[in-house]
């Protein structure tokens, strides 16, 4: 994939760029596509041993054949992108100033498999607000940082760029941009980020907000995550049903995450064909043997929610064009925090539970995680790609959370 840059003048410069994707890029996609050797179908009928052959042979027919990755170049196009060096390496961002001069800014941090193209549809109803039914004094200046290792980053060639270097980063950039308060969001990889960013309670950061929150009493966390029973006694009925979740999820579906956490670079396939980096990217249900959201989407059995194919294909062509399958998965192996686990962050802290997320906390954890718990709110659609499947309640959510830091 072809970048076009400014040059660099100096470590701290801010270059715009542009995306020029070679039309030869886009034949080798399609031809690989449609030279894919298929495996026989599973064995059972459900997804439980994995993406379901007819809807991988679904996928490939509609990306070989009437998928159009120049609408979503345009898209990306459409906003303000740059790269800066930060550390000693290169980090792609958008970066959208709200005509409200008095807006809140904000730093939006995706997850694997996700990009800046999930956080799209964010941007006008943050930074536009009037022109989505709310008040102008709810808008944000919008930052949405590629990860590295992701996207139109740079890929770190040593070790050592985890979720806290990450988070400090990100504190950089928004420092570079002339910010001396502002708040995070995240979700996902986004939402070990933003609670690692917030550890060190560092300048400026005024508040966070996760719709992916550590809150997992560190005995559950440990239990859950070794199969061991929770000895606990004394669990609500909503924390059960947490506890129940986070078995279920570690027993039988947290596999992807294990190996990219031990052995990313075996994973050449995701670098060699593009089904097995969409089947890879699609198998998030919860092991439950029912379809995720996502699929439920692409199988047309999801009416309730604004993510399209396009969408899930607009994100797998990105990670395709930018080689980026195992160098996002190397995140995976440099991270030492625990997913879903307490992380002692003490400064404000807003929490958004979409239903369909790998797990649903309870309020009473989170009260526990965050004593500085501002804002706690249970959505009644939506799930773990929230800015994809739910963009104007996550909308809605940042605009509530935030409302009395301004």
């Amino acid at each position: 994939m072809a970048i076009s840059t400014q040059p660099a003048t100096g470590a701290a410069t801010i270059r715009p760029f542009a995306v020029e994707t070679p039309e030869a890029e886009l034949d080798d996609l399609r031809r690989r596509i449609l030279a894919t050797r298929w495996p026989e179908r599973e064995t059972v009928l459900d997804d439980t041993q994995g993406v379901q052959l007819a809807l991988a042979q679904d996928i490939a027919r509609h990306w070989a054949t009437e998928y159009d990755w120049r609408r979503c170049e345009a898209q990306l196009n459409s906003h303000p992108n740059f790269l800066t060096e930060i550390d000693g390496l290169d980090i792609h961002f958008i970066h959208v100033r709200s005509q409200h001069e008095d807006a809140l800014p904000l730093i939006v941090t995706h997850g694997w498999p996700g990009s800046v193209i999930e956080q799209l549809k964010l941007i006008g109803r943050l930074t536009d607000p009037t022109a989505h039914g709310a008040d102008a004094s709810d808008a944000f200046h919008v930052v949405i940082p590629s990860m590295p290792g992701h996207g139109f980053s740079g890929k770190p060639d040593a070790t050592g760029w985890g979720p806290a270097r990450i988070g400090r980063a990100w504190v950089e950039l928004m420092r570079r941009l002339g910010y001396d308060r502002f708040v995070a969001q995240g979700g996902d990889w986004g939402a070990i980020v933003v609670d690692l960013m917030a550890l060190p309670a560092p300048p400026g950061l005024l508040a966070i907000h996760t719709n992916m929150p550590g809150v997992v009493p560190p005995e559950i966390f440990s239990a859950t995550f070794a199969g061991n029973p929770v000895t606990a006694d004394d669990l609500t009925a909503a924390e059960q049903r947490t506890v129940d979740q986070l078995r279920r999820f570690f027993s039988t579906h947290v596999a992807y995450g294990l190996i990219m956490g031990t052995r990313p670079q075996t994973l050449y396939g995701l670098a060699d064909s593009p089904i097995a980096l969409a089947a890879f990217m699609l198998d998030h249900g919860d092991g439950s043997g029912q379809p995720g959201l996502v699929q439920r989407v692409l199988e047309g059995r999801e009416a309730d929610s604004d993510l399209t194919f396009d969408d899930f294909l607009d994100n797998v062509t990105h990670y395709w064009l930018t080689n980026t399958g195992v160098s996002s998965a190397r995140l995976y192996w440099e991270n030492t925090a625990a997913f879903f686990a307490v992380k002692g962050v003490t400064i404000p802290v807003a929490v958004s539970v979409f239903p369909d997320e790998i797990y649903t906390p309870p309020r009473s954890w989170a009260e526990q995680a965050y004593p500085n718990l501002i804002h706690f709110n249970e959505l009644d659609r939506g799930g773990h790609f929230a800015a994809f499947e739910q963009p104007e309640l996550l909308a809605s959510e940042l605009r509530t959370a935030f409302r009395s830091l301004r």
